[in-house]
């Protein structure tokens, strides 16, 4: 529920209250290019295991705008001396808004799982589609000139600030801009660096993004939500490090902190890497693989394009959404119907839960008790697996079957990414520090990150061979298997 006010909107928000987002954000919202966010589930195919998680990514954009303001508020308010001005505050709150543009039909299902398929060789991430759909939408909805309606400035020259803020680091590099390296940002000079740590920080992942998608997925899934963000934002400051600044917080916070990346790593295991999602997020990649040449979006210039080249033009992009499943069971044209039937005898399967067999999933063993080993499964141990599971089944490029390597971690791959936050003591808000593993509990996780390999099979039949031909190469290999299915 909206209602009007003068200086903006109030969005009745199912986790933050009643929030006003100002007329230009708004406006961004009342476009087709974001509309269709409400057409995309949050959590992919989540939805068909956990009743609850049926929201959507159009609710998570608004929140993440909001959250966004209210963040770089809080220290406009507390640090006047930063500088923070009303523009830096709209282009943080706009960028919030559109980070999640440039998702696909179930969200990292089609950037993550169907496209590295569809375009092989191609390396494509949500990101580079939400600044090309940014920019689209600014476009075609005639907002090269758009400004708020507090002062009537045009933001013409930040749409470059807006995009690096969506992408967390300079447009022409990818790489984490450390303080070693020249300013590479061309929104903000050096003196705004903090601005840039707030919608998406690559420096250790704590983020207006994560704050609401934590609180928004744990409400939907109906799991306990233990990390506080609100009183995060009553405890951060910009302090200088390495000669440049950065958010910092209470030391104190350390242990809220590992709260927040405990519930990411709870909610990888228990929803977003759940074994039967996993399954149906591979049954509706394999759909839409069957499906792909057969659908066409009609784009710029009257151009048709598959499900997988519509990356390539953001007016066949805004059609794209979940409704993908609806064209593939009741397909527009009765030629279609024919061809796409293999896709939706998937889909089918997906509906009336026949879904592929899992057939386990196991992890290495340790091969001496307290050794580091490595974390990383290595191509080559799933490629052998994979060689073990064709044995007797046909040609060798037949696949049957589907091999996953699941990463837990705490965000920042194998690392510990407290190392790279930043705090401040109550004595001294200006002196920024590290703290050191041996400083904040010796109860801290021994390693922050793990793969488990699963296998799912896909035909009707052989599933018990395969499973005794995968129990086998676990016990060559030292994997343990930690669960399976007992048929």
């Amino acid at each position: 529920m909206t209602q009007e006010k003068p200086d903006g909107k109030i969005f009745n928000d199912s986790i933050h209250g009643h929030i006003v987002l100002r007329p230009l954000l708004v406006r961004i919202i009342d476009t087709p290019q974001f509309q269709r966010l409400r057409n995309i589930k949050q959590l992919g195919g989540a939805y068909f295991v956990y009743p609850g998680a049926s929201h959507n990514r159009f609710e998570h954009s608004i929140g993440v705008g909001y959250l966004g303001g209210e963040f770089v508020k809080s220290l406009q308010s507390r640090q006047p001396e930063l500088n923070i001005d009303d523009r830096d505050i709209l282009c943080v709150e706009i960028a919030g808004l559109c980070h999640d543009l440039g998702h696909g039909p179930f969200s990292h299902l089609y950037d993550r799982m169907f496209i590295p398929k569809a375009c092989r060789g191609i390396k494509w991430k949500h990101e580079n589609a939400s600044i090309k759909m940014f920019d689209h939408l600014v476009e075609v909805n005639k907002l090269e000139e758009m400004s708020d309606d507090k002062d009537g400035q045009s933001l013409k020259e930040d749409r470059v600030f807006i995009k690096e803020l969506i992408l967390g680091h300079p447009l022409e590099s990818p790489e984490l801009n450390t303080s070693s390296t020249p300013w590479p940002y061309k929104g903000r000079n050096e003196e705004k660096s903090f601005l840039y740590e707030i919608v998406a920080n690559k420096l250790n992942g704590i983020d207006v993004d994560k704050f609401d998608y934590f609180a928004r997925d744990c409400h939907h899934l109906g799991m306990k939500n233990n990390f506080d963000h609100r009183r995060l934002f009553k405890f951060a400051r910009v302090c200088e490090y390495n000669k440049r600044r950065h958010i910092c917080f209470r030391d104190k916070e350390v242990g809220n902190l590992y709260d927040m990346f405990y519930t990411r790593n709870l909610l990888h295991r228990r929803a977003y890497q759940h074994k039967v999602n996993k399954n149906i997020e591979i049954m509706i990649t394999d759909a839409l693989l069957k499906a792909d040449p057969y659908i066409k979006i009609q784009g710029s210039d009257k151009k048709k394009f598959t499900l997988s080249k519509a990356i390539h033009d953001m007016e066949a992009y805004t059609k794209l959404t979940d409704q993908v499943l609806e064209k593939i069971t009741n397909p527009d044209f009765e030629e279609q119907k024919e061809a796409m039937k293999d896709a939706n005898k998937i889909v089918q399967r997906i509906f009336s839960r026949k879904l592929y067999k899992f057939l386990g999933e196991a992890k290495k063993q340790e091969e001496q008790p307290g050794k580091q080993m490595e974390v990383k499964i290595p191509e080559a141990t799933t490629e052998s697996l994979k060689e073990k599971l064709r044995e007797g089944e046909g040609r060798p490029d037949q696949e049957i079957f589907e091999v996953v390597v699941v990463t837990l971690d705490y965000g920042m791959k194998d690392k510990d990414p407290i190392k790279n936050t930043y705090f401040y003591k109550k004595s001294d808000h200006k002196i920024a520090f590290t703290l050191s593993r041996d400083k904040v509990s010796k109860l801290l996780p021994e390693r922050f990150s793990e793969q488990i390999i699963r296998v799912y099979w896909k035909s009707d039949e052989g599933s018990s061979e395969a499973k005794k031909r995968y129990m086998s190469w676990c016990e060559d290999n030292g994997f343990k298997v930690i669960l399976r299915n007992d048929m």
